[in-house]
């Protein structure tokens, strides 16, 4: 799918991440192949998966665009959201219509920065589409220098310097996009249908929530601790 055609389906609607983990009650095969159905029932324009296999299923299954992630999680760096070239190629031959990376600051694996694998990617796909995970605004001004087609505000709030929200980061959100119209993904700890129209109404190109809508037993979980707040 071409650049502009992704954006025109994509701009102003849900994008949800279908993501599950060992250990969680939700987590076992086939379960988030049935939520990325389920996103498509409801209207949802996209997708983000985690892993080639669940990329492919989910771009079977539903043929809406898929994020793809690969999150690999190695000994002495803190990056694992598509942390090297590796699982590049895996989510290239997937057919992952975007590629989200981590675009911090932070060292990858490898010893080098982790934005640094933007030129990798963009050197041997030269079509592929980036989504450029980052936590500050400095780091998404760096992204889209470098060449990332989006970004996304997936990690603010989960590095140890970035701003630490609640909720959503409406203002990193805002600056972004007043200074990099249509390139935003608002993504991390949108939780409600409010703050997902916010983050439109701010200039976002489209939204993902994830564990609001597929880690029920986290939204069950909200409402326990809300009943029981004295």
């Amino acid at each position: 799918m071409k650049k502009e055609e992704l954006i025109r389906q994509i701009e102003g609607g849900l994008i949800v991440s279908c993501q599950s983990f060992e250990g969680e009650p939700i987590h076992g095969e086939g379960i988030m192949l049935k939520m990325a159905e389920s996103a498509k029932w409801a209207g949802a324009v996209g997708l983000r998966a985690n892993e080639p296999k669940n990329v492919k299923e989910m771009k079977e299954a539903t043929g809406l665009p898929v994020i793809g992630i690969w999150k690999q999680e190695f000994e002495g760096s803190d990056v694992y959201i598509t942390p090297t070239m590796n699982e590049v190629d895996a989510l290239m031959e997937a057919g992952s219509d975007i590629i989200a990376i981590d675009c911090t600051n932070r060292l990858a694996p490898t010893g080098e920065k982790a934005y640094d694998l933007v030129r990798k990617i963009k050197a041997k796909y030269p079509d592929a589409l980036i989504m450029a995970d980052c936590s500050t605004y400095e780091e998404g001004a760096n992204a889209i220098k470098l060449g990332a087609d989006f970004i996304g505000t997936t990690l603010c709030g989960y590095t140890d310097y970035s701003d630490q929200y609640d909720g959503p980061s409406f203002p990193m959100i805002e600056r972004l996009c007043r200074d990099f119209p249509g390139k935003v993904i608002a993504e991390g700890k949108i939780n409600t249908t409010d703050e997902a129209r916010r983050c439109i109404e701010l200039g976002a190109l489209c939204v993902v929530v994830g564990g609001a809508i597929t880690r029920p037993h986290l939204t069950a979980q909200r409402f326990v601790e809300a009943l029981q707040r004295k």
